[in-house]
């Protein structure tokens, strides 16, 4: 005990700045110029931080900077501190002016530029002191954010199981895929077709080592159907903007199409696709305390789902 209060007295907020500044810029000139002091002030500083410690805390290689066993364990604890720091500053901001906050969302791409955006929308309207940061990428690198708290929760379709353990997984609805074309398409005046109708068409899908990409497969896998050529593999925007101009056809979460502007530029067709739904869930830290304006924008978010789930 008495050890950990010397270590309490001597090591500052600052100190764990200057660690963590430095492992993420990988040199301590990086992060000199980031903090805008000198590099022998971010020397002494890591030196004097080593000394309290008793272990090193960093190591020299050709790719720069990085940190030692130690480092990282300091690292991990210091980025947990920073972020309820953070929260904590939110929570007073509330406290002061509960029509004022900052939410962090990690989204798929799917997923942000629907359910997301509209619900921000909404929010934005109500609380105008209300400032919201939107990272819309994959479902992986959004989950990866979470675990580095860059952002407060995610909202992204569980396609490959995720790492449990530290993160609470709330299932919002079921999400199956449907086959998307271009509103002018005439195969969206067909009454029904079967995948296997539709092998010859230019199809633009998502890239085959994505995760969407494997629903895809196992979409046309399930209805016995041979994979077809892909035409154009990217991600949604580039796809929309191809069936919104040309014949091509595509697959997509069907909570796409339940969100404007997708639903006046594109149409779904009426084909069953078997074995593709899967769950959209609310992804949290465990153990993780959220300011309040985080926990209404996830409200809202329960909320819009659950009117979704009813409308599909």
């Amino acid at each position: 005990m008495d050890e950990s209060r010397r270590i309490e007295r001597r090591v500052t907020l600052h100190d764990l700045r200057v660690l963590m500044s430095v492992i993420g810029a990988g040199s301590m000139g990086r992060a000199a110029r980031q903090l805008a002091t000198s590099q022998p002030a971010i020397s002494r500083s890591i030196a004097d931080l080593e000394h309290t410690l008793g272990a090193r805390l960093l190591d020299r290689s050709a790719r720069g900077i990085e940190p030692t066993p130690y480092g990282r364990a300091l690292l991990a604890r210091g980025t947990v501190m920073f972020d309820e720091l953070r929260q904590g500053i939110m929570d007073l901001k509330v406290l002061a002016n509960p029509t004022s906050g900052e939410v962090s969302i990690g989204a798929s791409i799917a997923i942000a530029q629907g359910l997301v955006s509209s619900v921000i929308s909404r929010v934005a309207q109500r609380y105008p002191g209300f400032s919201f940061r939107v990272l819309a990428s994959d479902t992986a690198t959004a989950s990866r954010a979470l675990l580095d708290r860059k952002v407060d929760f995610a909202v992204v379709h569980i396609i490959e199981p995720l790492a449990e353990e530290p993160l609470d997984i709330e299932p919002l609805l079921h999400d199956p895929f449907v086959v998307i074309a271009g509103a002018q398409n005439p195969l969206t005046r067909r009454r029904r077709l079967a995948l296997a109708d539709l092998l010859n068409q230019p199809w633009a899908l998502p890239l085959p080592d994505q995760p969407y990409g494997a629903v895809a497969r196992e979409a046309f896998r399930a209805s016995g159907a041979d994979f077809p050529i892909i035409r154009v593999g990217s991600t949604l925007p580039v796809r929309t903007a191809l069936l919104a101009t040309g014949p091509f056809l595509s697959m997509a979460p069907r909570i796409v199409m339940q969100f404007p502007p997708e639903n006046r530029l594109l149409k779904t067709l009426r084909v069953d696709l078997p074995a593709t739904a899967r769950s959209l869930a609310l992804v949290t830290l465990k153990n993780r305390t959220l300011n309040p304006a985080a926990h209404l924008v996830m409200d809202r978010m329960r909320a819009t789902a659950k009117l979704l789930a009813k409308e599909s």
